[in-house]
């Protein structure tokens, strides 16, 4: 049995692709860096140097967007595009958990 199909994408422009891929990119690395998550240190130092080249992705795509007209982020369009591409769980990586209350 196959897994079910997820939904397409929503329709975006290139640099907004642009700039979901790259957000996606940087929120991955930050993940990996989060110090809440147990690992090495090697695997967060060298996510820190590759977030370096991420961030500096994700600068360009949003000049890309800002030189082209593209002025205004649709924040539920660009949500749904992250909700497919897993961006939920990847963005939770990211996050402090709840201390025990």
């Amino acid at each position: 049995m196959l897994p079910p199909e997820p939904p397409p994408l929503p329709a975006l422009t290139r640099a907004e692709g642009q700039l979901i891929d790259r957000y996606l990119e940087v929120v991955d690395l930050l993940g990996r860096i989060n110090p809440v998550h147990s690992g090495d240190t090697y695997r967060g130092l060298r996510a820190a140097q590759a977030l370096v080249s991420r961030a500096t992705e994700l600068r360009e795509a949003l000049t890309l967007m800002h030189r082209r007209g593209e002025n205004e982020l649709h924040g539920a369009t660009l949500a749904r595009a992250l909700r497919v591409l897993d961006g939920e769980r990847r963005s939770s990586r990211v996050r402090v958990p709840p201390g025990p209350d």
